[in-house]
């Protein structure tokens, strides 16, 4: 799975829209709308609170960090 999946992924377990997700994590909707779209890639600090968000509820982080560690964002068109 990659990255933009895992992070739709667990949101959608959570039960929660983007914009909530973006409020429990202490980020903008626009941040986490390009994370799911493969557009950005969360900064260290950001992957943290990822992580807390995952610990408080429950639910599995390693799938996501290695998917984070691996993961290019797209630039344009280039693929």
């Amino acid at each position: 799975m990659s990255f933009p999946k895992e992070v739709k992924r667990i949101r959608q377990r959570s039960f929660l829209t983007q914009q909530d997700f973006a409020d429990k994590i202490g980020v903008a909707f626009s941040t986490v709308n390009r994370w799911e779209s493969g557009r950005a890639k969360p900064n260290l600090k950001a992957m943290k609170s990822i992580n807390a968000f995952c610990l408080e509820n429950n639910l599995p982080y390693e799938t996501l960090e290695e998917e984070w560690l691996n993961f290019d964002v797209k630039r344009g068109n280039k693929e």
